[in-house]
């Protein structure tokens, strides 16, 4: 790699990196070319020519953004080894997005998803690759379960992903409704796991229960 091409690359990820600190310092509303180059320590003037807009920006800055943590967090979803496990990495992921501040970025990309049409795409590609590793998770653990012919895990997958989202941002609003949310699902996680313990013949008998109660 060339300096130029080394040096180029450096800039493109600080303004990367400043435009998601900006997203989650400031807010969507104080998100500009100058606040971001601040942020950035450089030339605003590079925010256009890097990326042509700030609106793409902060589009590949979503990407990059849920690159850098899905990549982060990707050993540890590949060790979960049942269902009630993925739950519980999925509250500790979402306790340390909160500290780390991601939540209130992912507050800020939703919001502005509805006013800035780039941001659409870039967000949804971003929580779809979540999405995708919850679902490698899932259709390995719900396998060998009463549940592995049942459920689809694509969707699946969506419902608790979209189950996170949605408790990330009811948590700004109502913490305790938030954790009570979160207590939940873990308990769902738990009557899984419970059923997951049954022998052969128990699990013969919900897989047939379940059988009967598709064709219903």
């Amino acid at each position: 790699m060339s300096p130029e091409t080394a040096k180029s690359l450096e800039t493109k990820t600080k303004l990367l990196e400043g435009a998601l600190r900006t997203l989650t310092e400031q807010g969507i509303a104080k998100t500009s070319a100058r606040t971001v180059a601040a942020a950035a320590g450089v030339n605003q003037a590079l925010v256009f020519y890097h990326f042509g807009s700030v609106d793409e920006l902060l589009a590949a800055a979503c990407r990059y953004g849920a690159e850098q943590a899905v990549a982060r967090f990707r050993p540890r979803l590949a060790a979960v080894g049942s269902f009630a496990e993925l739950l519980t990495v999925g509250r500790q992921i979402h306790e340390e997005a909160r500290a780390g501040g991601h939540v209130a970025l992912l507050g800020q990309l939703l919001a502005g998803a509805q006013t800035h049409e780039a941001l659409r795409p870039a967000t949804a590609a971003g929580l779809d690759l979540w999405i995708a590793e919850i679902e490698r998770v899932l259709v390995r653990v719900l396998a060998a379960t009463p549940f592995g012919e049942f459920t689809d895990p694509a969707g699946l997958a969506r419902t608790v992903a979209a189950s996170f989202v949605g408790i990330e941002l009811y948590e700004g609003v109502d913490a305790a409704g938030a954790h009570a949310a979160l207590d939940a699902l873990e308990q769902l996680g738990a009557l899984v796991a419970a059923l997951e313990e049954l022998g052969p013949v128990a699990q013969r008998a919900v897989r047939h229960r379940l059988r009967r109660a598709g064709r219903g």
